[in-house]
């Protein structure tokens, strides 16, 4: 019997610190992919995504400078110019980081226009159109 309370506070000790040591591990913590779901603030839009390249090369764009291909840009109509995002191809989950300069696009239905660069490192050259999702970088 005169184990029984130090085993029990022993026990209480351990369940009290066990309880309030750290927090449950997240999806990152685990090695699971670091996916935007709606509403958590970083989705911006998503649709469909289209490229623009040569016949644009070396023009002016809306922000004032020379329209470059081979640049990781994009043209948006209404985000900021500067402004970063992330442009993540739905179906295969390939990202680039991208610098708005340039306004559009302007066919129903598109939320981005990406340089050809950037189209070519997510995989949408070859369609030439794509789901995407935006997401603040």
């Amino acid at each position: 019997m005169s184990l029984r309370r130090p085993l029990l506070l022993a026990l209480a000790t351990v369940l009290w610190l066990g309880g309030c040591a750290t927090r449950a591990p997240s999806g990152s913590d685990i090695g699971a992919p670091d996916v935007a779901q709606p509403g958590d603030g970083r989705e911006i839009e998503r649709g469909m995504a289209s490229w623009y390249g040569e016949q644009f090369q070396g023009r002016r764009t809306a922000s004032g400078e020379r329209f470059d291909m081979n640049a990781f840009t994009a043209a948006h109509k209404t985000l900021p110019f500067g402004t970063r995002v992330r442009v993540r191809h739905a179906t295969s989950g390939k990202e680039v980081v991208v610098r708005i300069n340039d306004r559009g696009p302007f066919t129903k239905g598109r939320v981005i226009d990406l340089s050809r660069a950037a189209a070519a490192s997510i995989g949408l050259i070859q369609t030439g159109v794509g789901p995407v999702v935006v997401l603040r970088d």
